[in-house]
């Protein structure tokens, strides 16, 4: 099975899911970018319930800009934010302090285009996890996906209900707010550490 994705910050859980379980998957840059789409925002789960953090991008220069052209805006202070954010969110997490010195750099260093940032935050993320599916970017954007491929480009989105079945794991602030699902795949990697990899086995995204 091969899969058409886009590129997303921190995506939710069954974006990874999809990953890990496709032959192969190939990334739309060559996309219309959307706002308020994952591809510059994530939920983590916070103390107060769902936290959405959301880069702030510069004002395309047209009125369609292709996502592989949308650069980081520098006004405020949304690094500092973000990172702030994880560590309040996760720092009682039993895996937070495992993988922190590895986060830390992404909100530290100058990343020119949202693309960039993404993918390299994918990449960790997919060695961490044990992710080998190969991962090619489109060369333009593909109006027609192969009979082989599933187009997941807009189907994972923050505006429309997941049909992502998962079961519960642990999260800390779970006696507070219950469990809550799909969030970013931090969510997963710093409460269950190696064991996520176990719990992307065991459940694969199966689009409707």
């Amino acid at each position: 099975m091969m899969i058409l994705l886009s590129s997303f910050y921190l995506a939710p859980v069954e974006y990874y899911a999809a990953l890990f379980h496709a032959e192969e998957a190939f990334i739309e840059i060559h996309d219309n970018y959307l706002k308020q789409s994952y591809r510059n925002r994530c939920i983590i789960g916070g103390a107060n319930g769902p936290l959405p953090l959301s880069i702030p991008v510069e004002k395309p220069k047209k009125a369609k800009s292709q996502t592989k052209d949308i650069c980081i805006a520098e006004h405020g202070e949304w690094r500092h934010l973000h990172w702030n954010a994880i560590v309040s969110a996760y720092n009682s997490t039993p895996f937070f302090q495992y993988f922190e010195e590895d986060f830390r750099p992404f909100y530290e260093k100058r990343f020119r285009f949202l693309h960039d940032f993404n993918e390299e935050l994918r990449q960790l993320i997919c060695r961490f996890i044990g992710i080998e599916t190969p991962c090619n970017y489109t060369s333009k954007y593909i109006k027609e996906p192969p009979s082989n491929t599933i187009d997941l480009r807009e189907a994972i989105d923050p505006k429309k209900p997941s049909s992502y079945e998962t079961d519960r794991y642990y999260q800390v602030f779970t006696e507070k707010w219950g469990f809550r699902p799909n969030l970013s795949i931090i969510d997963l990697l710093f409460n269950l550490g190696n064991e996520a990899r176990l719990y992307l086995i065991h459940h694969p995204y199966r689009p409707i």
